[in-house]
C-alpha cells in the first residue's frame, strides 16, 4: 500500500531534474501522473533545453514503477495548451488529486542590465506559469469535491535575495504570496496549498557555464569545471553540502501531497540545508 494509491498527480516541467524525481516519487507511492514539459528551448534560460526524449524517459520510468503517465509537450506560458493537456490527462485517468507546479528557469545580470526579455520570460515561466497551472486545476478539484493538494516550487530566494538574480527572486517571492492566497481560497474545499523552497539543486539548471561563471567570476572559461566550482556552491548552505538532490525535493513533495500533511496548508517548506541561516 502506498501513501497515494488511487491518486492522480499533475506535474509541470516533468521531463527531467526535479520534475522527473517528483513524478517517480509520487508514482512509487501509488499515484498515476499527468506530466507536461516544453521539451524545447526557452529564451534567455541558462540551462540546455529539455527534449522529447527526456519526457519519454520519465514516462517509461513511471511505467516501470507500475503506474501510468499521460505525457504531453506543453508550455506553462500557454494557458490554453496547458489546460488542454491537463483536461486530456484527467479524461484518461479519471480524476485529479495532486498538482505540482514545478516548471522553472533563470537568467542572470545586475538589475540595471537585465533586458525586458530577460525579465518577462522569468516572470512568465516562474510566476505566471504557476498561476496558469493553478487556474487550470482549481475548477477540476472543486468539481470533484474530494479535496486535494497543490505544491508549488519556490526557492530559498523566495525568502532572501541574491545579487544578479532580481527577475528570479521577484518571481519566487510572488509564488510564495500566491501560495498563501490560494491556500485561503481553497481551504473551504479541503484543498491544501503549500510550496517547497529548495536551496541549490543538483540539476542542469546549475550545471552550465553561465551559472558556474556567476559563482566563480575570477576563473577563466576553461577553468569553469565542476571540481573548481563545487567549493563555491558549498559556501551557500549552512550544512556541509554543495547542493541537495532532486530526490530530496521530491520527498518533501510527497509529504505535502499525502495525508501525512493533512493539516498543513499555506506553508513554504524549506529544503535548503540551512541556507537562509548562513
Amino acid at each position: 500500500m502506498g501513501k497515494l494509491d488511487g491518486k492522480v498527480a499533475f506535474i509541470t516541467g516533468v521531463a527531467r531534474g526535479q520534475g522527473r524525481a517528483e513524478a517517480l516519487a509520487l508514482a512509487a507511492e501509488g499515484a498515476d501522473i499527468i506530466g507536461i514539459d516544453i521539451c524545447g528551448p526557452v529564451a534567455t534560460n541558462v540551462a540546455e533545453a529539455s527534449t522529447h526524449a527526456d519526457l519519454e524517459n520519465t514516462a517509461l520510468a513511471v511505467k516501470e514503477l507500475g503506474r501510468t503517465m499521460v505525457a504531453a509537450e506543453a508550455d506553462v506560458r500557454d494557458y490554453a495548451g496547458l489546460k488542454a493537456a491537463l483536461d486530456e490527462g484527467v479524461r484518461q485517468l479519471g480524476r485529479l488529486d495532486i498538482v505540482v507546479a514545478n516548471a522553472g528557469m533563470w537568467n542572470y545580470g545586475l538589475t540595471e542590465t537585465i533586458t525586458e526579455e530577460m525579465w518577462d520570460v522569468v516572470q512568465d515561466v516562474n510566476l505566471k506559469g504557476v498561476w496558469h497551472t493553478a487556474k487550470a486545476a482549481i475548477p477540476i478539484l472543486k468539481a470533484q469535491g474530494s479535496g486535494g493538494a497543490m505544491v508549488f516550487t519556490t526557492s530559498s530566494m523566495a525568502t532572501i535575495g541574491a545579487p544578479n538574480m532580481s527577475p528570479y527572486c521577484a518571481a519566487k517571492h510572488g509564488v510564495s504570496g500566491l501560495v498563501k492566497t490560494i491556500a485561503m481560497e481553497l481551504a473551504p474545499h479541503n484543498v491544501r496549498v503549500n510550496s517547497v523552497a529548495p536551496t541549490t539543486v543538483n540539476t542542469k539548471l546549475i550545471h552550465n557555464q553561465p551559472t558556474y561563471a556567476l559563482f566563480a567570476p575570477d576563473l577563466a572559461a576553461d577553468e569553469l569545471t565542476l571540481d573548481n566550482v563545487e567549493p563555491r556552491f558549498a559556501t551557500i548552505p549552512l550544512l556541509d553540502v554543495a547542493w541537495v538532490e532532486p530526490e530530496d525535493i521530491a520527498g518533501a513533495v510527497v509529504y505535502l501531497a499525502s495525508d501525512d500533511a493533512r493539516y498543513v496548508t499555506g506553508l513554504d517548506l524549506r529544503v535548503d540545508a540551512g541556507q537562509i541561516l548562513n
